[in-house]
């Protein structure tokens, strides 16, 4: 319902710019209409104005004109005088009919949009009104909303006057009007049916920590409980399934497992990969990736058909997931035995089953034997004091030569002292660098982080690696971000004292959060 009050100010408007059509539109013109006997005044408004301000000779006035209206005029006082109505022709009055309907019109879309802006994030019922290129447009009391063709599961379809559930996913102010889009297929939808279903979930006992989705085939959901005398998969499931068939029976027969869940990484990918047995987990913080070693007989339940269990664990655990057998990590697992066994034996000097010995305890490069705590190699059965001193000075000494090499062949490349000499960089790195045109300091400092230590980069949908030309050498993300803002410090472009006033700022909102 529109406002009384609104459709008599759409009227004043009108009838306004129709005497300003006949009186002069530099005129300004302002109607009044009785709120109790409907007359309709109409007044001049001439505003007091500075001398060089005056541009409008119809609508403003300085202070020495004003003086024979005013006793003491003032620059903004305004003067009123009372003009004859116009009698509207066809032309007019079609025009002030327009302006009434178009506020008319604003004033609902307005309405509209305040009305159901809140509502986002919710789920709300509605009726089918047609069928528009497979979007379906939906009569929700007030307005109308859109369930677009990709937000329907799997091949549903509607008819007019079909009742309809469906989420709010979003609400948008348009030149024609609030646009409500509606989705039946976004993770959310699920996690609110459940909230309407599960008492515990709405009251906040049980919380939905995550949700993922394949519409209309299977969905994961994991859930945590506040309460230690409530289970929570037990409470969403309810009494002999009824709770999570409610949600299965609207979502078209989505299968839903409803999971734990837990801070720790390694036990909730565990549950998230049910019904799939999980033998080990390898978690790689750095990358954000994680290795799940399962039985060879559980591979194909473990990565689900077309590889649905294990996307959905994905997406339910923010984490990128690899599946190997056990056969297939035991492989991999002696491929790198081997090649550290060969690498000892080569660097050293050593016979293999020597070399062994360092793998079996431990050690995985050269630089950990070279400058290793002198106890830790003595603890190895049948290694002294002389056998562990010799074991480090090879070490040591094939350590300086590959630095020699790859120091001269990176002056070779190129490489200038200003980046040979920058602190945090071994010749290797350097090396590194001078193979990809990166050769002075100036070069180093205008890399990107992830160009130094890598990242992931999503390409229609799938998380891609980028290889960072110093990510093999260990090189973090936050390590990389530090080696570039010291070199535009050294090199002058950035200001440090700038730059700690920058950081003194940041730490100081956040306190301020922290305090509020």
């Amino acid at each position: 319902m529109i406002e009384p009050e609104l459709v008599i100010e759409a009227m004043e408007d009108s009838l306004a710019r129709a005497a300003k059509s006949r009186y002069g539109s530099e005129m300004d013109i302002r109607v009044k209409i009785d709120r109790k006997n409907g007359h309709a005044t109409f007044t001049r408004v001439r505003t007091v104005v500075e001398d060089e301000a005056l541009e409008n000779y119809q609508a403003e006035l300085t202070v020495e004109q004003a003086k024979p209206y005013l006793a003491n005029p003032q620059v903004g006082d305004e003067i009123v005088d009372e003009v004859p109505p116009v009698e509207l022709g066809r032309i007019a009055a079609q025009s002030a009919k327009q302006v009434i309907l178009q506020r008319v019109r604003e004033a609902e879309r307005d309405r509209q949009y305040e009305e159901f802006k809140d509502r986002a994030g919710t789920i709300i019922n509605g009726v089918v009104k047609r069928e528009e290129y497979g979007n379906i447009i939906v009569d929700v009391g007030r307005g109308e909303a859109i369930l677009r063709r990709n937000e329907k599961i799997g091949r549903e379809s509607y008819r007019p006057n079909d009742r309809i559930r469906a989420y709010v996913k979003d609400v948008r102010r348009e030149a024609r009007g609030p646009q409500i889009f509606l989705s039946r297929t976004d993770p959310q939808f699920m996690a609110e049916l459940f909230k309407m279903e599960v008492p515990e979930i709405y009251d906040g006992v049980i919380e939905i920590k995550a949700c993922a989705r394949d519409p209309g085939s299977r969905a994961k959901i994991a859930v945590i409980s506040y309460d230690s005398s409530i289970d929570p998969v037990g409470a969403c499931v309810g009494m002999r399934g009824s709770r999570v068939q409610a949600v299965v029976g609207e979502l078209q027969g989505e299968k839903i497992d409803i999971i734990p869940w837990s801070d720790d990484h390694a036990t909730f990918l565990v549950n998230a990969l049910q019904p799939a047995e999980v033998a080990k987990v390898v978690f790689d913080e750095e990358a954000n990736k994680i290795e799940v070693v399962v039985p060879d007989e559980q591979l194909s339940l473990a990565i689900g058909r077309r590889g649905q269990n294990v996307r959905l664990a994905s997406q339910l655990t923010g984490l990128d997931i690899d599946i190997l057998t056990e056969e297939e990590e035991s492989k991999r697992r002696q491929a790198e035995f081997n090649a550290r066994t060969k690498l000892f034996v080569d660097a050293l000097d050593l016979d293999e089953f020597f070399a062994q010995l360092l793998v079996t305890e431990g050690f995985t490069n050269l630089e950990e034997v070279a400058y290793v705590d002198l106890d830790e190699l003595l603890a190895i059965d049948g290694v002294d004091a002389s056998t562990a001193d010799e074991l480090q000075t090879r070490a040591r000494e094939h350590l300086e030569a590959a630095n020699k090499a790859a120091l001269d062949n990176a002056r070779a490349l190129g490489a200038e002292d200003s980046l040979i000499d920058f602190e945090g960089l071994t010749p290797q790195m350097v090396e590194a660098l001078a193979k990809d045109g990166i050769k002075t300091l100036e070069d180093f400092a205008t890399c990107a982080d992830w160009e130094l230590a890598g990242g992931w980069t999503t390409v229609d949908g799938q998380r891609v690696k980028d290889d960072g030309l110093l990510e093999s050498f260990g090189v973090s993300l936050e390590d990389a971000q530090k080696f570039i803002m010291t070199a535009r410090v050294m090199l002058g472009w950035v200001d440090i004292a700038e730059l700690e006033g920058d950081e003194q700022n940041v730490e100081d909102e956040d306190e301020q959060e922290a305090g509020v």
